[in-house]
């Protein structure tokens, strides 16, 4: 087992991607590296209710979802304490609070990239 397995073997990953494909590959890698995957979810509302009704580890955010920014997505999750990445085609991340700051991986993501940068999530919690 890799270091990756063994750090996301049963923890609880958000994925918030409105883009079908991309969000199936996610939720498929993060499940072979041993995680429980709430979603996919393609939409703001429906993963603000995802992480009222699950006990999360950590979330991977889509920015842009047909039109909407998941912004406060990232919001709630920070007021839980949750750790969160931007996986985005977005190039330009908004000011407020400290998105900047998160952890970003830009689009097409490889799933390597995806399982350690989770990993650095979840490991820093």
């Amino acid at each position: 087992m890799t270091d990756t397995a063994l750090s996301l073997s049963g923890r609880r990953v958000l994925v918030v991607e409105d883009e079908y494909f991309i969000a199936r590959d996610m939720g498929d890698s993060l499940t072979r590296a041993g995680a429980e995957v709430a979603g996919p979810v393609a939409d703001a509302e429906e993963a603000l209710a995802a992480i009222e009704a699950d006990a999360l580890d950590a979330a991977v955010l889509d920015v842009n979802l047909k039109g909407e920014t998941v912004y406060a997505v990232a919001d709630r999750l920070n007021a839980r304490g949750i750790p969160y990445l931007f996986a985005t085609g977005e190039v330009q991340i908004a000011d407020g609070s400290d998105y900047r700051s998160r952890p970003r991986l830009e689009k097409p993501i490889l799933s390597d990239e995806l399982l350690r940068a989770v990993g650095k999530l979840v490991a820093a919690a």
